[in-house]
This record gives C-alpha cells, structure tokens and sequence, in this order.
C-alpha cells in the first residue's frame, strides 16, 4: 500500500448496516409472498449499490473523488454521498502532518570527504487537489527531492561546516524543498539532519588533531601561570630585599609549617640556620613536638 493513498472497501459501517437493513426487510417480504425471486433478486442488487453510495471520511482526511474519469472534487470529512457505479473514489489524502526519514550516502563534500547524512523532513498535503492531479506518486516524489537536495546541499560545504552549522544547513534544505514541493500542494514544515557519519580513519585523524590541541592550550596555560608566579615573586623580593626581619619572619613561619607535619624531612641551608637563627628555633619546635607526642 502505498503510504500517500488510503484504499479502503467500498463498505463501510454505515454501508454495511444499510445493506442489512434491506436485505433482511427484502427477506422478509419474500418470505411474505409479497415478492418473488425476480424482484428479491432486482432488490438485492439495489440493496448494495444503495448502500455502497454511502462513505466516511475521517477528520483528518479528504476523499478525491472522480466521475467517469473526471475530477469532480473533494468530499469529506464525515458521511457523504457519491453515485454508484459512475462516481469512484481514486483516494483518501492524509492531511496531517507526515514525517519521511531519507538519507544520503557517500556523498563527497566541498572538500571532498565522503559522508553518510541521515535525515528527516516534516511535511503535509495543503492542497489535496493539487497532490492528486499534478504528480502521480507524490509520496515518493517528496522523498526524492528530498535525497536530491540533501546531496546538493552537502556538496556545497565543507565538512567543518556541516559539522558545526547543521541548524542553519537544515533551514536552507528546507527552503528548497518547499520550493520544489510547494507546486504539488505541499509544504515542507522543517528538515532535521539526524545524524553525518564519516570515515573511521578521518575520525581518529580529528580526534588526535583535537588532543594535540588541548595539550598546545594546556602547555599555554601552564607557561601563563609560570609568567603570573615568577612576577608574583619579583613583586615579593622588592618588599623582603630592604626589610630582613620580614624575611626572616616569613622564613621562620615556613619552617613551622613544614614541622606541623609528622614524618616530614626539611632540609635547611646552613646559612638560613645562622643568618635567622633558625637552629634554636627548629630544636624548640622538635623538642615541643617530642614532649607532645610523650604525653
């Protein structure tokens, strides 16, 4: 079945009651003797083209309706009624909004790498009229255009650019399709790329790229903060260069620090011991922490 034509039997629930209908009051005036098997079976033939003249359409739908061949027009939605035999019924057009996936494969792009883009477009029939007598099989024209335009739109960018624009791609697919579409009584509502593969090998090759990348800004910002510290600590030595006691204060507070910590090894320069007299000052800090660790 094709999926832009609903073919549907020429009874339907109305119909089939209508048919019941006649055909047991047809029964019962036979069984009656008020007919004869002539009559009951010219009354029988009545009964189902009368009844077959009885249609439904759903809300969402419109009947394309032909008589003898040519377009009469459009029925429905609901009950409606056509002549038997000489109206026919070619179609039920779905109105809502429909949605096709399509993709195109190995497409090569503007600088000529191949791609897989798999894609969907969202679309209705506005004008029934127009689908059922301008294109034959306007569902799988849609489809179609549709590759088609895929493939010219990614011929016209680079990879980078279908990579980070896909927003603004699928906006310009749109409006050609709309163009295309637009003559058949249907219009293309928006277009979503699903999803652009490329090569495994070109993939490792971008991953590597975008590593080497991150270590070069990792590396800049590590130099950066190294140029911050060592002006940090040439602003330091001008205020410690002409005052000694700050010096040997600041000297005398690391080492504290650095004996707060148990199992800790420092290693002090002899001339760091006699110019700030930190010997007598490390042996206190030792005693304080052995009499500590006793109690």
């Amino acid at each position: 079945m094709n999926p832009n034509e609903i073919k549907r039997s020429d009874l339907n629930l109305v119909a089939i009651t209508i048919l019941l209908v006649f055909v047991m009051f047809g029964v019962l005036l036979f069984e009656t003797k008020f007919i004869n098997e002539g009559v009951m079976i010219g009354w029988f033939i009545f009964s189902i083209l009368f009844s077959s003249a009885f249609k439904i359409a759903n809300q969402w739908e419109k009947a394309v309706v032909l008589r003898m061949g040519k377009f009469i027009g459009l029925k429905g939605p609901g009950l409606f009624l056509i002549i038997p035999i000489i109206d026919r019924i070619v179609s039920y057009t779905d109105q809502r909004i429909r949605t096709t996936y399509f993709k195109a494969e190995e497409t090569l792009t503007r600088d000529t790498v191949p791609v897989n883009v798999d894609a969907v477009v969202y679309w209705t029939v506005w004008d029934v009229e127009k689908s059922a007598l301008e294109v034959q099989d306007y569902f799988n024209a849609v489809v179609y255009i549709a590759q088609a335009g895929l493939r010219a739109t990614i011929g016209k960018h680079d990879l980078a650019d279908l990579l980070q624009n896909r927003e603004k791609i699928s906006a310009d697919l749109q409006l050609t399709l709309d163009e295309h579409t637009n003559p058949w009584g249907i219009t293309c509502q928006s277009v979503g790329i699903k999803d652009i593969v490329i090569p495994a090998a070109l993939s490792n090759a971008m991953s590597k790229q975008a590593q080497a990348e991150r270590e070069r800004q990792a590396r800049v910002i590590l130099g950066t903060a190294e140029t911050e510290i060592s002006e940090k600590f040439a602003k330091a030595s001008e205020n410690y260069i002409n005052n000694p006691v700050a010096l040997q204060l600041r000297g005398m507070n690391m080492l504290f620090e650095g004996l707060k910590e148990k199992g800790s090894l420092i290693i002090v320069p002899s001339s760091a011991l006699e110019s700030m007299n930190l010997g007598a000052v490390g042996g206190l800090a030792g005693l304080a922490a052995s009499a500590a660790e006793k109690n």
